[in-house]
């Protein structure tokens, strides 16, 4: 059971995982807003603290600084040194919020606040005086911010950040999986169908073609060669679905027994095997094959090439064309049939994905080639629209 809910899960098509992508991006995008909402406020509010303590202080060393201006104003000019502290600065302003002296670090003051913090780090405490002390109106006290209050508001956004976006990611996986769970069942079913299936058309399937090819035609009249041909032609279908059916369910767990091939060969001998199934269509082969080997599991090999003639033939036309190039390292199969959308492309090697109800097969033949050529590093590329057949191109090095 624990094998087929791996593959069950393995199963998930790439619109599916896409979806859960877009859901999972989204739902972590909310969350990171959500804690960064939090954290703004949190910042605010215990900077609107921090200036609270800060501000009965600050009073105190505004109060102490006026009088001492009121001192110096008293004796000005036998004295002109501006007072000073060794635990605070201060500037004074005239009416017109002028800069009279300053001893500040910032030399701005937002004098429609009363107490604030600049950018730079420091906190000023604007009094409005109202004894115009050497023509002062507002006294401007300013003082280094020791930063304490901001190492621990990050401290706390970090701990309890981390700690609510991590069980907002479990919470997520939880809903991710829950949504998931109706589709992995349905996957789960379906493997476990497919291979109840294979199981059960082996021996009629081996029987039905091992008697075809036993039969005489020459004997026939013509009447019955096409019935034995229409048989020959739904056997070799149903063949063709129950190797890909056992290489689903059995076979890719097996090693691979790599050789070098002679692609050119084995195309050829594949061609044979669908010529009766083209013929029913009246479609025509056109093979332009040059000598090619490539170092490959013999059945794997089969398996890919047998898709794609096998879809070459099944979704083209009546009195259509395969052409069928053999380079080096490329190989091109193009019919001239009904085609494929083009925003459905990207779709076409998931598994359990048909874009065409009216034909047969659960949809995992392609499927099949790509992670057969994927095993092998080797790329395909899928060149189609509608109505003007489909190319299939296979590169390796």
């Amino acid at each position: 059971m624990s094998v087929l809910k791996n593959r069950a899960t393995n199963s998930l098509l790439k619109s599916e995982k896409k979806s859960l992508y877009r859901f999972l991006g989204f739902y972590v995008g909310m969350v990171l807003f959500g804690i960064a909402v939090l954290s703004v406020y949190y910042y605010e509010s215990q900077k609107q603290i921090m200036l609270s303590n800060q501000r009965a202080e600050m009073s105190k060393y505004a109060y102490i600084q006026t009088k001492r201006l009121k001192v110096l104003h008293h004796f000005f000019p036998e004295h002109r040194k501006y007072p000073r502290d060794s635990r605070f600065t201060s500037a004074i302003y005239d009416i017109d919020k002028q800069k009279i002296f300053s001893l500040n670090k910032v030399d701005d003051a937002a004098f429609d606040r009363e107490i604030y913090l600049t950018g730079n780090g420091y906190i000023h405490f604007v009094k409005s005086l109202d004894t115009f002390y050497l023509g002062a109106r507002y006294l401007v006290i300013e003082l280094k911010d020791d930063g304490k209050w901001l190492h621990k508001i990050w401290h706390d956004i970090i701990m309890y950040g981390g700690l609510a976006f991590l069980l907002f990611m479990v919470f997520g996986l939880y809903l991710a999986k829950r949504f998931l769970k109706p589709m992995r069942d349905a996957i789960l079913l379906l493997d476990r169908f497919i291979k109840d299936t294979t199981h059960e058309l082996n021996t009629p399937l081996s029987a039905i073609l091992a008697n075809i090819e036993m039969m005489d035609r020459s004997v026939m009249v013509e009447k019955n060669k096409k019935k034995l041909e229409r048989i020959d032609i739904a056997a070799k279908t149903v063949s063709v679905l129950y190797r890909d059916l056992t290489y689903l369910t059995l076979e890719q767990e097996r090693a691979n027994e790599d050789e070098m091939l002679d692609l050119r060969s084995i195309i050829e001998d594949r061609v044979k095997y669908f010529e009766v199934m083209a013929h029913a269509k009246k479609i025509t082969f056109h093979l332009l094959l040059e000598h090619a080997e490539l170092y490959m599991d013999r059945r794997k090999c089969i398996r890919v090439i047998d898709n794609l003639l096998s879809n070459a033939i099944k979704y083209n036309r009546r009195n259509g064309t395969i052409e069928i190039v053999l380079q080096p390292h490329r190989l091109t199969v193009k019919d001239s049939g009904i085609g494929i959308a083009e925003e459905q492309i990207p779709f076409i090697f998931d598994r359990y994905m048909r874009f065409n109800e009216s034909e047969g097969g659960f949809g995992i033949g392609l499927s099949i080639v790509k992670k057969i050529l994927d095993e092998y590093h080797m790329s395909i590329e899928a060149v189609s629209s509608l109505g003007e057949g489909t190319t299939m191109v296979i590169q390796w090095r």
